[in-house]
């Protein structure tokens, strides 16, 4: 027995009108006579169009059935057509290629702009102005290093990282920066530790056993003074 598998066969240009009419297209190429190839072409045409005829009453229908001729028959049917000819270019455009950015980024972590701003103030002639910008970044340097690192960093690694992203271009007052301090407080971890658990633990589980032993010993000392009592 002979297995016909589609794997096997002729790939479809547009599955979605099913192999019968791509079979159809295909007989059109076998027709010598011009005249009945068109005469065809036609029929085929209507046959697709009532496969799909709630799109009847949209514009260019018929355009697009025989524009999906054409493909279907890898532009390769030649038949009177009422619309001219299309292309294979401009039905099947190729895309453009899309033009990623290659700049490098020194210190992913604080971010790409940040060194751009930092070579831009050596345009700037406020000094004032330069030293309060480049403390508001060293600010966010530390804090971005933060998010990143999960523990807060050294001043002199924010300075060091600074000069070298500015190309040490602009001056930088290294004693204000010193003091900064990050806005960002380490939290408390989710897991505390286990050995602090357990003295917990054994503490709550203490004083229940010391009050019950209280009570215990309340209670025979009651029994005992009535019991001497009655003698």
């Amino acid at each position: 027995m002979r297995h016909n598998y589609n794997y096997k066969r002729r790939r479809l240009f547009l599955p979605e009108y099913g192999r019968h009419i791509h079979e159809m297209v295909d007989s059109l190429l076998l027709i010598e006579d011009r005249t009945e190839r068109t005469r065809q072409a036609k029929a085929v045409i209507a046959v697709m169009g009532n496969l799909f005829p709630l799109l009847r009453d949209t514009a260019d229908f018929t355009h697009k059935l025989w524009d999906h001729l054409f493909i279907m028959s890898d532009f390769q049917l030649d038949v009177d057509s009422p619309y001219p000819l299309p292309s294979r270019e401009e039905l099947q455009p190729v895309p453009r290629k899309l033009s990623y950015p290659q700049s490098y980024i020194p210190y992913k972590h604080y971010g790409k702009y940040v060194g751009k701003f930092l070579k831009s103030l050596k345009e700037c002639d406020n000094e004032h102005g330069v030293a309060v910008t480049v403390d508001n970044i060293a600010r966010y340097m530390r804090a971005k290093s933060f998010e990143y690192n999960l523990e807060h960093p050294n001043n002199e690694i924010i300075i060091k990282d600074i000069k070298r992203l500015s190309d040490y271009s602009i001056a930088i007052d290294e004693q204000s920066l010193n003091n900064i301090r990050s806005d960002y407080k380490q939290h408390l971890s989710a897991h505390p530790q286990r050995g602090k658990n357990r003295q917990q633990q054994q503490k709550g589980k203490a004083r229940p056993m010391q009050s019950q032993q209280k009570n215990r010993q309340k209670s025979n000392n009651r029994h005992i003074n009535t019991h001497n009592t009655g003698r």
